[in-house]
């Protein structure tokens, strides 16, 4: 059978969130009420403030979640940019959050079934709430979970309580459409959705994984792990150098200095002066006794604040780890009965992955 690419309309949804960047509202905060509103790139007032507590958004695309007081209650719904207003008590809170707008979509749950839909850019209903939980838009992607059961972990279903896991039910993978694209599709955080290709053979591609699409097809997925793991090999470990170490950091690089905490310096000064501890201590991952794990984590906004890291947050603040992961690799190194760890983190970015941050402990850097 030839071997052919398909590619498909929705998997170019997730560039629409870039297209508009240039049309987003920013919010601001009136000095005096503390209230928050949103301006145009101009500076124009579009909404005057008036929004408080479940407004978190920074930026507005699209639709957003908010809430505001009127007449001593409380009014919680979604607006999109048009001034329509929609899902008034219905939005999707999690860990005392509103959603964010993900892909010109945002999520809400119904109160009377507790179950979860989507909404579109023009406010109408795009995934109706029948599902238990959905993830956000992910390249016009979204996991959902149906027919599964809230298991509290506290054993009380005591009103506002969000301690619970989800047990049984089924978990597919569906588009924007809300049609079924993988059934029994086992999603986990080290899966790259942007990466999707779309195949009538299963891709052997060395860092992707392969599902079987309900139209007979195969669909694959980076497996972030794996490709960093295969990256850090070829693209630094082997043939240690200087020059390979500048190239795969960060413009600048963030890194821990006792007493004063995190600093930063630019990566080429910073790497020359402590290029000798860096590769002594990385190089451990290639010994067999070496003891290191690596993890999957989100950049870290309260560390990483300047502008230069817009693009790896959402309109929310919030780290897009699913599309921007940092790989935290961590080493332990044994001293008689005691012990102290490296940490080296590496953010993965359009240009690839970059050494972004790190702390060497038992050593002076400068």
């Amino acid at each position: 059978m030839k071997h052919i690419l398909l590619t498909l309309t929705f998997v170019l949804i997730g560039f629409s969130l870039f297209a508009q960047e240039d049309n987003s509202w920013t919010a601001f905060r009136d000095v005096n009420s503390e209230l928050i509103g949103f301006k145009d790139q101009n500076g124009n007032t579009k909404i005057k403030p008036k929004f408080m507590g479940y407004t978190i958004a920074k930026r507005f695309d699209a639709i957003i979640a908010v809430m505001e007081e009127n007449n001593g209650a409380y009014d919680s719904y979604y607006i999109t940019k048009s001034g329509k207003i929609i899902g008034r008590d219905s939005l999707h809170i999690f860990d005392n959050s509103a959603d964010c707008e993900s892909e010109d979509f945002i999520r809400f749950r119904d109160k009377k079934t507790d179950k979860v839909g989507m909404f579109n850019s023009n406010g109408e209903i795009a995934i109706p709430a029948e599902y238990n939980d959905l993830t956000r838009v992910r390249n016009g992607l979204i996991l959902a979970l149906k027919d599964a059961e809230k298991q509290y972990l506290d054993g009380d279903k005591h009103s506002g309580c969000n301690h619970f896991k989800w047990t049984g039910g089924k978990e597919h993978l569906i588009d924007t459409n809300n049609k079924v694209l993988i059934e029994k599709f086992k999603y986990n955080n080290q899966l790259n959705l942007f990466s999707l290709k779309i195949e009538s053979q299963a891709n052997q591609g060395p860092n992707r994984q392969n599902f079987s699409g309900t139209n007979g097809l195969y669909y694959s997925f980076i497996d972030y792990k794996k490709e960093f793991e295969d990256w850090l090999g070829s693209a630094l470990l082997d043939s240690f150098a200087i020059k390979k170490l500048v190239d795969a950091t960060y413009e600048q690089i963030t890194y821990w200095k006792d007493p004063g905490g995190w600093t930063n310096k630019l990566n080429s000064a910073f790497i020359e002066r402590n290029y000798d501890v860096i590769k002594s201590r990385l190089l451990e991952l290639k010994k067999d006794e070496s003891d290191y794990f690596i993890s999957i984590e989100g950049l870290n906004p309260f560390i990483f604040e300047s502008a230069r890291f817009d693009n790896y947050y959402n309109n929310c603040g919030e780290a897009k780890k699913w599309e921007y992961p940092v790989m935290k690799v961590v080493i332990t190194h044994k001293i008689e009965n005691d012990s102290y760890q490296d940490h080296f983190d590496f953010l993965r970015t359009k240009n690839g992955y970059k050494l972004v941050s790190l702390t060497i402990r038992n050593e002076k850097i400068e």
